[in-house]
């Protein structure tokens, strides 16, 4: 794997700064082309970097509140955990992993949320919230 020369704090920048603009144009700029998420609240999937871009943006505005306590990088690979709060104060946490490009892009990034039933609660507002830009098939609806 080819070293990134990015620091872990610069690494993390990027994707933190996303989250607090909340912009599909911000997300956009940190992916490689061909991105692919893939996310404890999501059944499948969605790749391109327009599409998840979009779909971060959608997410990003659910949280009331959303900040990174722990990171750790190897290689091509960054490690982050969150806590988080959102739906009008639901508790979450969970670990989110990144993997770059040997440009920085990030080609991959799993998104993990937990407890179950925040997680599920998370997927159908982001669903509701999507309309028809996504396919309803890629969330759980409860």
């Amino acid at each position: 794997m080819a070293e990134n020369n990015e620091g872990p704090e610069d690494r993390q920048s990027d994707w933190a700064t996303a989250f607090e603009t909340r912009s599909s144009t911000a997300f956009g700029a940190t992916f490689a082309e061909d991105v692919v998420l893939e996310a404890s609240v999501l059944r499948r999937p969605v790749t391109g970097r327009d599409r998840v871009a979009r779909v971060l943006e959608i997410a990003s505005g659910i949280y009331d509140s959303l900040d990174f306590t722990n990171q750790v990088s190897d290689g091509d690979r960054t490690y982050l955990e969150w806590e988080a709060e959102a739906l009008g104060g639901t508790a979450m946490r969970g670990v989110t992993v990144l993997t770059r490009n040997n440009a920085g892009l990030i080609v991959r990034a799993a998104i993990h949320h937990r407890p179950l039933d925040a997680a599920l609660a998370f997927s159908a507002e982001v669903a509701r919230r999507a309309g028809d830009f996504i396919e309803a098939d890629h969330f759980a609806v409860v």
